[in-house]
Order: structure tokens, then C-alpha cells, then sequence
């Protein structure tokens, strides 16, 4: 526009100097309707400018209505982005609730009016306002129905970290009605059942948390260890479960030792006894675990002979681990060689002493009518206990006693 009307002037100065210097600057003759209308060519080309000039400050007050409105919207705009800046910057510094006031105010201008509301439900939890954290949930929920799933996980992930369970399983339950596979939705149903504690449906779910790959799969491990664990540790199973249970577990941590152990518990606990011995050879060539050898001892074998004899071909290559002489000594009793069981028990005591091998003594020295032995060993290890073990009540003083 600008280089156009300085055409305009250079022309209509150009014209007017003609008409000054040149003795003949011509005329203009127009005639329409019987009207004549007679001109010089300079004084045309000022007519001209002047119509242009008309036409175009007509159309910028026809078009200023719009330009005012957009010069507000922009202004509104830049003050929704500075008041959001400053939230997220309240919100940093641990000014919640002024970061809260500060998105929510921000969020009618801004672009982005859905992170506004987010950003505020977690503030809202952060004070613990479960009611407004809700608000800004449903205001958040209303602004675009194709982010509504969004929305949904967001308000799971916050029921889920403040407790509310059931709540966190409705909402993740209405993502999935339409996204069976969503994988956010399945990793915070994962963290949902295993917070809840609900190992049966988080072992079911595991095979699908490792086909999404949005997870780190060391927590997977984790998660399969522990729910497993806790699978092969109830009351009523059977040896049948404890196989269907363990042919679900992915092969690489069939070698885990917590599930080795809770293996070997729950077979024994149903009287496979000669397969839990099994297990716990096979492991113990590998992998050394004094809980196992604890468990050997422990076991109720039909033949004591050999799991003495065992034992001892364990011993011969490590005669000073004191886990490993108590289970000797235990089965030394089982084998009733009372004066082999006493040696093997009191050489674990020598090596490390623990509530258990007292524990174990003294019933010996009870079956051995020496109730004074018996005695003793049993208090060294009640005071072991009290010192050792800070889960021991105490006796209640009084008077300062």
C-alpha cells in the first residue's frame, strides 16, 4: 500500500509541475448525461488521488470494527500465556494454589485450555481437594470430545495416587470399552492391581504388559515375581496348581530364587516332599541360597538316610557355612544321632549365632534330659532375638524401670 500511494504522490507532483512548466499541459473533456465536465490533465490526476484516497480510508473504517476485535484477542491471548507461564512457574517454586488460580484464569484465552484444566486437577491434589480436582477434571473433559480418553487416564492416575481404587478401575474400565489394547490404560490397570493386591488378575495381565513394551521390564520381573510368589503361597494349593502357575511364568525366571523358594514352601506345604528335594538340589548346584538349605533341613523326607548323606557331600565342600551345619544337625534329629546333631549345631553357633540354632538346641538339650542346657540356650536366644530382631515387642516400663 505504501509504495502505491507514494506512486500516487510522485505522479501527482510530477503532473503539477507539467502543468507550471509546460505551456500547452492539455485537458480533459467528459461528458455523460448532457453533463460536460471539463479539466486539465494535473487537475484529473489530483481528482483521482483524492477518490483513491476516499476508497481506501472507507474501507479501513468498514474493516475496523474486525482489526479492533483482533487487536483484543491477541491482547487477551498474550495475557492468557503470561498469567500460564507464571503458574507453571508457581507451581515449580510450591506456590500451589496460586500456580492453580493462575492455569485456571489462562485457560478461557489459551490454546491449549485442556493442559490448562490437567495441570490444575493435580494441583487441586496436591492440596488434597479431591472436589475441585474433580471440577477441573470435568471441565477438562468438556472441551474436546476426541480428548476425552485422555482425560480418563488422567483422572485414573490421579484416583490411583490418592487411594481411590474402585474409582481408578471405573474410569479405566470406560478407556477400554472402546480401547481394549490402550497401553497406558493397561499399565495403570497393572499398577491398579498391584497396589490392590489382586495377584491372580495381575498375573493374567502380565503377558499383555510385556507385548505393549511400555514398561520397563525389570519392574515386569518384579511385579511376576512378587504376584507369583504371593500366587504359590496360599493356603489351599495343590500340586496341580503350583505346576499350572509355574508353566505360566516366562522360562528365564523359573531360575529366580524368591520363586524357587516359594516353590519349594508351596510343595512342601502339600506334601511333595521328594519333588521340593528335587527342586532344591537342582537349584543349590547353581545357586547357593542359605534359605533353601534352611528348607532342606526342614524337609519330611521318607528316607533321612540320604538327605544326611547329602547334607554331608554339601559340607565336605563348605564345612564352615553355619546355615548349612544347622540343616545337618536338624537332620541329624530326624535320624535320631543326638550326639552328631548336638556337634553339628553347636559349630553353626561357634561360626554366626542365631535365635534359630539356640531354638533348636534347647529342644535337643530338652530331648537329652538336660533342662539346665536347655534353659540357657533357650534364653541366649530370646536375648539374641531382642537385640537382633527390632520387631520384638518389649516389655511395657514403668517408673522408669
Amino acid at each position: 500500500m505504501r509504495l502505491g500511494l507514494f506512486t500516487v504522490l510522485a505522479l501527482l507532483i510530477g503532473a503539477t509541475a507539467t502543468h507550471f512548466l509546460m505551456e500547452n499541459n492539455g485537458y480533459v473533456l467528459i461528458n455523460f448525461s448532457g453533463y460536460t465536465v471539463e479539466m486539465s490533465i494535473p487537475v484529473l490526476l489530483f481528482f483521482m488521488v483524492l477518490c483513491y484516497v476516499a476508497v481506501r480510508l472507507l474501507v479501513r473504517i468498514w474493516q475496523a470494527p474486525r482489526h479492533l476485535g483482533e487487536i483484543a484477542a491477541h491482547v487477551k491471548i498474550e495475557r492468557s500465556r503470561r498469567r500460564i507461564t507464571q503458574g507453571f512457574i508457581a507451581l515449580s517454586e510450591g506456590k500451589l494454589a496460586r500456580g492453580e488460580r493462575l492455569l485456571t484464569k489462562g485457560a478461557t484465552n489459551s490454546e491449549t485450555p485442556l493442559l490448562n484444566y490437567l495441570a490444575a486437577a493435580r494441583t487441586a491434589q496436591m492440596q488434597g481437594d479431591r472436589e475441585r480436582r474433580n471440577g477441573w477434571l470435568k471441565m477438562a473433559y468438556e472441551q474436546n470430545t476426541k480428548s476425552r480418553n485422555a482425560v480418563l487416564l488422567v483422572q485414573a492416575e490421579l484416583q490411583l495416587a490418592d487411594g481411590e481404587y474402585e474409582q481408578a478401575r471405573a474410569s479405566l474400565g470406560r478407556v477400554r470399552e472402546q480401547h481394549p489394547g490402550h497401553p497406558q490404560a493397561l499399565k495403570l490397570l497393572g499398577e491398579l492391581h498391584h497396589r490392590d493386591q489382586n495377584w491372580d488378575a495381575l498375573s493374567e495381565l502380565l503377558p499383555e504388559l510385556r507385548n505393549i513394551k511400555n514398561m520397563p521390564a525389570q519392574q515386569l520381573d518384579a511385579w511376576t515375581i512378587e504376584a507369583y510368589a504371593k500366587l504359590l503361597s496360599a493356603k489351599d494349593i495343590d500340586r496341580e496348581r503350583i505346576e499350572a502357575l509355574w508353566q505360566r511364568l516366562p522360562r528365564p525366571l523359573r531360575k529366580s530364587l524368591p520363586l524357587v523358594r516359594a516353590r519349594v514352601k508351596a510343595l512342601a506345604a502339600c506334601g511333595e516332599y521328594a519333588l521340593a528335594d528335587f527342586d532344591i538340589r537342582k537349584t543349590l548346584k547353581s545357586d547357593w541360597d542359605d534359605e533353601l538349605v534352611n528348607l532342606y533341613g526342614e524337609l519330611n523326607l521318607t528316607d533321612p538316610d540320604t538327605q544326611l548323606r547329602q547334607a554331608e557331600i554339601w559340607l565336605n565342600k563348605r564345612p564352615e557355612d553355619a546355615c548349612l551345619l544347622l540343616t545337618a544337625g536338624r537332620v541329624c534329629i530326624r535320624n535320631q544321632l543326638w550326639g552328631k546333631a548336638r556337634s553339628y549345631i553347636e559349630s553353626s553357633l561357634a561360626i554366626r549365632p542365631t535365635p534359630a540354632a539356640y531354638q533348636l538346641i534347647g529342644q535337643l538339650m530338652l530331648k537329652l534330659d538336660e533342662p539346665q542346657a536347655a534353659t540357657t540356650a533357650f534364653a541366649k536366644g530370646l536375648t539374641l532375638s531382642n537385640y537382633g530382631m527390632s520387631d520384638v515387642p518389649q516389655l511395657e516400663r514403668k517408673n522408669g524401670v
